[in-house]
Protein backbone atom coordinates (compact mmCIF):
# COMPACT_ATOMS: atom_id res chain seq x y z
CA UNK A 1 0.00 0.00 0.00
CA UNK A 2 2.82 2.60 0.91
CA UNK A 3 4.65 2.08 -2.19
CA UNK A 4 1.52 2.31 -3.69
CA UNK A 5 1.03 5.77 -2.57
CA UNK A 6 4.68 6.71 -3.39
CA UNK A 7 4.62 5.67 -7.04
CA UNK A 8 1.11 7.47 -7.28
CA UNK A 9 2.89 10.78 -5.49
CA UNK A 10 6.29 9.99 -7.76
CA UNK A 11 3.58 9.93 -11.31
CA UNK A 12 2.01 13.14 -9.90
CA UNK A 13 5.20 15.28 -9.16
CA UNK A 14 6.38 14.19 -12.82
CA UNK A 15 3.16 15.03 -14.43
CA UNK A 16 3.42 18.60 -12.80
CA UNK A 17 7.01 18.71 -14.00
CA UNK A 18 6.23 17.55 -17.31
CA UNK A 19 3.19 20.05 -17.30
CA UNK A 20 5.94 23.14 -16.53
CA UNK A 21 8.35 22.14 -19.12
CA UNK A 22 6.32 22.14 -22.01
CA UNK A 23 4.66 25.38 -21.32
CA UNK A 24 8.11 26.64 -20.89
CA UNK A 25 9.31 25.08 -23.87
CA UNK A 26 5.84 26.42 -25.89
CA UNK A 27 6.29 29.67 -24.37
CA UNK A 28 10.11 29.89 -25.99
CA UNK A 29 8.74 28.55 -29.28
CA UNK A 30 6.12 31.44 -29.24
CA UNK A 31 8.60 34.42 -28.51
CA UNK A 32 10.95 33.33 -30.67
CA UNK A 33 8.29 32.57 -33.92
CA UNK A 34 6.69 36.13 -33.39
CA UNK A 35 10.14 37.71 -33.17
CA UNK A 36 11.82 36.01 -36.17
CA UNK A 37 8.50 36.69 -37.94
CA UNK A 38 9.26 40.61 -37.86
CA UNK A 39 12.93 40.75 -38.09
CA UNK A 40 14.25 37.21 -39.81
CA UNK A 41 16.04 38.49 -43.42
CA UNK A 42 12.74 37.21 -45.29
CA UNK A 43 10.88 40.52 -46.44
CA UNK A 44 6.87 41.04 -45.06
CA UNK A 45 4.72 42.89 -47.17
CA UNK A 46 2.78 45.14 -45.99
CA UNK A 47 0.44 45.01 -48.83
CA UNK A 48 -0.35 41.72 -47.82
CA UNK A 49 -4.39 41.27 -47.80
CA UNK A 50 -4.19 39.28 -44.91
CA UNK A 51 -0.88 41.03 -43.26
CA UNK A 52 -3.50 43.12 -40.43
CA UNK A 53 -4.65 39.20 -39.50
CA UNK A 54 -0.99 38.17 -39.21
CA UNK A 55 -0.28 41.23 -36.88
CA UNK A 56 -3.40 40.69 -35.32
CA UNK A 57 -2.38 37.30 -34.33
CA UNK A 58 0.89 38.88 -32.80
CA UNK A 59 -0.75 40.70 -30.72
CA UNK A 60 -3.10 37.61 -29.60
CA UNK A 61 0.23 35.57 -29.05
CA UNK A 62 1.98 38.35 -26.74
CA UNK A 63 -1.10 39.29 -25.02
CA UNK A 64 -2.81 36.23 -23.91
CA UNK A 65 -0.94 33.13 -24.90
CA UNK A 66 2.32 34.06 -23.48
CA UNK A 67 0.63 35.04 -20.40
CA UNK A 68 -1.01 32.08 -19.93
CA UNK A 69 2.01 29.96 -20.82
CA UNK A 70 3.75 31.76 -18.51
CA UNK A 71 1.20 31.36 -15.49
CA UNK A 72 1.33 27.56 -16.54
CA UNK A 73 4.79 27.61 -15.94
CA UNK A 74 4.81 29.01 -12.84
CA UNK A 75 1.89 26.66 -11.43
CA UNK A 76 0.02 29.80 -10.17
CA UNK A 77 -2.85 31.92 -11.39
CA UNK A 78 -4.46 35.29 -9.82
CA UNK A 79 -6.18 37.95 -12.01
CA UNK A 80 -4.00 41.26 -11.07
CA UNK A 81 -0.99 38.90 -12.14
CA UNK A 82 -2.56 37.98 -15.27
CA UNK A 83 -3.48 41.51 -16.32
CA UNK A 84 -0.32 42.76 -15.37
CA UNK A 85 1.33 39.98 -17.79
CA UNK A 86 -1.21 40.90 -20.57
CA UNK A 87 -0.17 45.11 -20.68
CA UNK A 88 3.70 43.88 -20.21
CA UNK A 89 2.46 41.50 -23.13
CA UNK A 90 0.53 44.80 -25.51
CA UNK A 91 3.89 46.80 -24.60
CA UNK A 92 6.55 44.12 -25.68
CA UNK A 93 4.81 44.07 -28.60
CA UNK A 94 5.15 47.22 -29.49
CA UNK A 95 9.09 46.58 -29.27
CA UNK A 96 8.45 43.01 -31.41
CA UNK A 97 6.50 44.24 -34.26
CA UNK A 98 7.66 47.55 -36.10
CA UNK A 99 5.66 50.72 -36.03
CA UNK A 100 4.66 51.22 -39.35
CA UNK A 101 2.85 47.60 -38.94
CA UNK A 102 0.71 49.01 -35.93
CA UNK A 103 -0.50 51.85 -37.81
CA UNK A 104 -4.07 50.20 -37.67
CA UNK A 105 -4.03 49.02 -33.69
CA UNK A 106 -2.89 52.11 -32.20
CA UNK A 107 -5.84 52.01 -29.73
CA UNK A 108 -5.07 48.55 -28.43
CA UNK A 109 -1.09 49.22 -28.20
CA UNK A 110 -2.40 52.69 -25.75
CA UNK A 111 -4.81 50.24 -23.71
CA UNK A 112 -1.87 48.36 -22.87
CA UNK A 113 0.43 51.55 -21.97
CA UNK A 114 -2.40 53.06 -19.70
CA UNK A 115 -3.21 49.89 -18.03
CA UNK A 116 0.81 49.34 -17.06
CA UNK A 117 0.41 53.12 -16.08
CA UNK A 118 -2.24 52.49 -14.23
CA UNK A 119 -0.72 49.95 -12.03
CA UNK A 120 2.70 51.58 -11.50
CA UNK A 121 0.97 54.60 -10.17
CA UNK A 122 -0.60 52.20 -7.51
CA UNK A 123 2.42 50.61 -6.66
CA UNK A 124 4.02 54.30 -6.55
CA UNK A 125 1.13 55.22 -3.64
CA UNK A 126 2.12 52.54 -1.98
CA UNK A 127 5.77 53.24 -1.68
CA UNK A 128 4.88 56.68 -0.37
CA UNK A 129 2.55 55.21 1.77
CA UNK A 130 5.83 53.03 3.01
CA UNK A 131 7.68 56.23 3.22
CA UNK A 132 5.14 57.99 5.75
CA UNK A 133 4.69 55.39 7.59
CA UNK A 134 8.84 54.24 7.82
CA UNK A 135 9.61 55.96 11.22
CA UNK A 136 6.81 54.19 12.61
CA UNK A 137 8.22 50.71 11.36
CA UNK A 138 11.54 51.83 12.46
CA UNK A 139 10.29 52.39 16.07
CA UNK A 140 8.59 49.19 16.55
CA UNK A 141 11.69 47.32 14.95
CA UNK A 142 13.87 48.80 17.34
CA UNK A 143 11.41 47.60 20.37
CA UNK A 144 11.48 43.85 19.23
CA UNK A 145 13.87 41.44 20.86
CA UNK A 146 13.64 39.31 17.10
CA UNK A 147 16.43 39.40 14.40
CA UNK A 148 16.43 42.37 12.19
CA UNK A 149 15.14 40.25 9.07
CA UNK A 150 12.58 38.61 10.95
CA UNK A 151 10.87 41.89 12.61
CA UNK A 152 11.50 44.21 10.28
CA UNK A 153 9.17 41.86 7.82
CA UNK A 154 6.74 41.51 10.64
CA UNK A 155 5.95 44.95 11.10
CA UNK A 156 5.91 45.08 6.92
CA UNK A 157 3.40 42.63 6.91
CA UNK A 158 1.25 43.90 9.88
CA UNK A 159 1.30 47.56 7.83
CA UNK A 160 0.99 46.12 4.10
CA UNK A 161 -0.48 42.92 4.09
CA UNK A 162 -0.30 41.07 0.70
CA UNK A 163 1.40 43.55 -1.21
CA UNK A 164 4.56 42.07 -3.28
CA UNK A 165 5.78 45.38 -4.22
CA UNK A 166 6.63 46.41 -0.61
CA UNK A 167 8.13 43.13 0.52
CA UNK A 168 10.16 43.64 -2.80
CA UNK A 169 11.34 47.29 -1.21
CA UNK A 170 11.93 45.51 2.26
CA UNK A 171 14.35 43.15 0.62
CA UNK A 172 16.22 46.17 -1.19
CA UNK A 173 16.15 48.05 2.15
CA UNK A 174 17.66 45.29 4.03
CA UNK A 175 20.28 44.73 1.24
CA UNK A 176 21.70 48.18 1.53
CA UNK A 177 21.24 48.38 5.31
CA UNK A 178 23.53 45.36 5.38
CA UNK A 179 25.97 46.43 2.77
CA UNK A 180 26.54 50.27 4.20
CA UNK A 181 25.12 50.34 8.01
CA UNK A 182 26.46 47.93 9.54
CA UNK A 183 30.16 47.59 8.98
CA UNK A 184 31.14 49.83 12.28
CA UNK A 185 29.16 47.44 14.63
CA UNK A 186 30.02 43.74 15.77
CA UNK A 187 27.49 40.68 16.12
CA UNK A 188 26.34 39.86 19.12
CA UNK A 189 27.11 36.75 20.64
CA UNK A 190 24.35 35.41 22.96
CA UNK A 191 24.07 31.98 24.68
CA UNK A 192 20.41 30.91 22.77
CA UNK A 193 21.95 31.60 19.47
CA UNK A 194 24.09 29.57 16.66
CA UNK A 195 26.52 30.66 14.13
CA UNK A 196 26.27 28.73 10.20
CA UNK A 197 29.05 29.66 8.46
CA UNK A 198 32.43 29.67 10.39
CA UNK A 199 32.79 25.76 9.72
CA UNK A 200 32.52 26.53 5.88
CA UNK A 201 34.41 29.35 3.47
CA UNK A 202 31.17 30.56 2.22
CA UNK A 203 32.28 34.35 3.49
CA UNK A 204 35.68 33.58 1.81
CA UNK A 205 33.86 32.33 -1.68
CA UNK A 206 31.53 35.37 -1.69
CA UNK A 207 34.59 37.76 -1.27
CA UNK A 208 36.38 35.94 -4.44
CA UNK A 209 32.96 36.55 -6.64
CA UNK A 210 33.04 40.35 -5.49
CA UNK A 211 36.76 40.58 -6.53
CA UNK A 212 36.37 38.31 -10.02
CA UNK A 213 32.62 40.46 -10.59
CA UNK A 214 35.02 43.54 -9.72
CA UNK A 215 37.65 42.52 -12.51
CA UNK A 216 34.89 41.40 -15.21
CA UNK A 217 32.96 45.12 -14.33
CA UNK A 218 35.87 47.00 -15.61
CA UNK A 219 37.19 44.83 -18.39
CA UNK A 220 34.05 44.67 -20.15
CA UNK A 221 32.98 48.34 -19.79
CA UNK A 222 36.60 49.01 -21.14
CA UNK A 223 35.99 46.30 -23.87
CA UNK A 224 31.85 47.98 -24.74
CA UNK A 225 31.69 51.57 -23.71
CA UNK A 226 33.04 52.80 -26.86
CA UNK A 227 31.01 50.71 -29.32
CA UNK A 228 27.63 49.07 -27.18
CA UNK A 229 26.95 52.00 -24.51
CA UNK A 230 23.96 51.22 -23.55
CA UNK A 231 24.56 48.05 -23.15
CA UNK A 232 27.73 48.73 -21.12
CA UNK A 233 25.41 51.02 -19.19
CA UNK A 234 23.02 47.53 -18.59
CA UNK A 235 25.78 45.25 -17.26
CA UNK A 236 27.86 48.18 -15.31
CA UNK A 237 24.57 48.48 -13.50
CA UNK A 238 23.89 44.68 -13.11
CA UNK A 239 27.36 44.71 -11.78
CA UNK A 240 27.21 46.99 -9.11
CA UNK A 241 24.10 45.76 -7.98
CA UNK A 242 25.60 41.99 -7.50
CA UNK A 243 28.64 43.53 -5.48
CA UNK A 244 26.14 45.34 -3.43
CA UNK A 245 24.13 42.26 -3.05
CA UNK A 246 27.13 39.90 -1.79
CA UNK A 247 28.67 42.60 0.50
CA UNK A 248 24.92 42.79 1.84
CA UNK A 249 24.73 38.93 1.95
CA UNK A 250 28.11 38.53 4.24
CA UNK A 251 26.70 41.31 6.90
CA UNK A 252 23.14 39.62 6.40
CA UNK A 253 24.61 36.01 7.69
CA UNK A 254 26.97 37.81 10.02
CA UNK A 255 24.43 39.43 12.42
CA UNK A 256 21.62 37.13 12.12
CA UNK A 257 22.82 33.87 13.29
CA UNK A 258 20.05 30.67 14.45
CA UNK A 259 18.60 31.91 17.27
CA UNK A 260 16.08 29.66 19.91
CA UNK A 261 13.74 32.26 21.94
CA UNK A 262 9.78 32.10 22.02
CA UNK A 263 9.42 28.32 21.61
CA UNK A 264 10.60 28.94 18.34
CA UNK A 265 13.44 28.78 15.92
CA UNK A 266 14.48 31.41 13.89
CA UNK A 267 16.70 30.69 11.19
CA UNK A 268 17.83 33.08 8.04
CA UNK A 269 20.70 32.05 5.50
CA UNK A 270 21.82 35.68 4.52
CA UNK A 271 19.21 37.66 2.63
CA UNK A 272 19.00 34.53 0.74
CA UNK A 273 16.33 32.71 2.81
CA UNK A 274 14.93 32.96 6.39
CA UNK A 275 12.23 30.13 8.29
CA UNK A 276 10.40 30.83 11.83
CA UNK A 277 9.50 27.15 13.25
CA UNK A 278 7.31 26.71 16.32
CA UNK A 279 8.84 23.59 18.25
CA UNK A 280 5.27 22.52 19.11
CA UNK A 281 5.69 22.14 14.94
CA UNK A 282 8.21 19.46 14.70
CA UNK A 283 7.56 15.94 14.37
CA UNK A 284 11.18 14.58 14.56
CA UNK A 285 14.48 15.16 14.77
CA UNK A 286 16.15 12.92 11.81
CA UNK A 287 20.47 12.71 13.24
CA UNK A 288 21.39 9.40 11.66
CA UNK A 289 23.96 10.05 9.55
CA UNK A 290 23.23 7.65 6.75
CA UNK A 291 19.98 9.92 6.39
CA UNK A 292 21.52 12.94 6.42
CA UNK A 293 24.37 11.92 3.65
CA UNK A 294 21.78 11.24 1.34
CA UNK A 295 20.40 13.68 -1.35
CA UNK A 296 18.22 16.42 -0.24
CA UNK A 297 15.08 16.35 -1.49
CA UNK A 298 12.88 19.15 -3.13
CA UNK A 299 10.81 19.55 -0.21
CA UNK A 300 13.44 20.35 1.75
CA UNK A 301 15.15 23.92 2.40
CA UNK A 302 18.46 23.82 3.07
CA UNK A 303 20.55 26.43 6.34
CA UNK A 304 23.66 25.31 4.89
CA UNK A 305 26.85 27.25 4.56
CA UNK A 306 27.90 26.05 1.42
CA UNK A 307 31.70 26.22 -0.67
CA UNK A 308 34.17 24.29 -2.42
CA UNK A 309 33.53 20.88 -0.11
CA UNK A 310 30.74 18.56 0.00
CA UNK A 311 29.09 18.95 3.33
CA UNK A 312 25.84 17.23 4.95
CA UNK A 313 23.43 19.01 7.03
CA UNK A 314 23.94 17.89 10.90
CA UNK A 315 20.32 17.70 11.67
CA UNK A 316 17.02 17.38 9.85
CA UNK A 317 13.93 18.82 11.55
CA UNK A 318 10.62 16.83 10.02
CA UNK A 319 7.47 18.88 10.17
CA UNK A 320 4.15 18.12 10.83
CA UNK A 321 3.05 19.87 8.16
CA UNK A 322 4.48 21.83 5.20
CA UNK A 323 6.03 25.22 6.28
CA UNK A 324 6.14 28.47 4.77
CA UNK A 325 9.60 30.02 4.18
CA UNK A 326 11.07 33.55 2.67
CA UNK A 327 13.19 33.64 -0.28
CA UNK A 328 14.59 36.91 -1.53
CA UNK A 329 12.12 39.28 -2.77
CA UNK A 330 9.34 37.88 -0.28
CA UNK A 331 8.87 34.90 -2.55
CA UNK A 332 7.19 31.85 -0.13
CA UNK A 333 7.62 28.65 -1.02
CA UNK A 334 6.36 25.30 1.25
CA UNK A 335 9.04 23.25 2.81
CA UNK A 336 8.20 19.69 4.57
CA UNK A 337 11.71 19.08 5.97
CA UNK A 338 14.35 22.01 6.96
CA UNK A 339 18.28 20.88 6.68
CA UNK A 340 20.40 22.86 9.00
CA UNK A 341 24.25 22.84 9.56
CA UNK A 342 25.17 25.00 12.62
CA UNK A 343 29.16 25.71 14.28
CA UNK A 344 28.59 23.71 17.27
CA UNK A 345 25.93 20.94 16.40
CA UNK A 346 26.20 18.74 19.97
CA UNK A 347 24.75 22.14 21.77
CA UNK A 348 22.35 22.58 19.32
CA UNK A 349 20.86 18.82 19.28
CA UNK A 350 20.72 19.03 22.75
CA UNK A 351 18.74 22.32 23.08
CA UNK A 352 16.27 20.56 20.65
CA UNK A 353 16.21 17.64 22.68
CA UNK A 354 15.59 18.96 25.71
CA UNK A 355 13.03 21.65 23.96
CA UNK A 356 10.88 18.84 22.20
CA UNK A 357 11.07 16.89 25.59
CA UNK A 358 9.64 19.73 27.52
CA UNK A 359 6.68 19.81 24.77
CA UNK A 360 5.82 16.59 25.14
Amino acid sequence: MLEELKNEVYCLLLKKNSVSLLSLSLLLLVLSSNYLLYHSPFEIYSSSSNFNGLVLGSILDLSLVVPLLFLAWQRKFSWKYFIVLMATGLITARFIIPIEYLSSFKTVMWLGIGVEALLILFEISLLFMLAKNLPDIIEKVKASSLPLLFSFSYVINEKFPKKPIIQIIYSEMMMFYYAFGTWKKQPNSETNTFTIYKRSSLITFQIMIIHAVVIETLGIHWLLHSKLIILSFILLVLNIYSIIFFLGDIQALRFNPLRIEHNRIYLSLGLAKRMEIRFKDIEELIVDTKMLEQKISKTTIEFIARDFEKVHPDIILKLKSPMEATLFMGIKRKYEQVAIRVDNPQKFKKILKQQLEERN
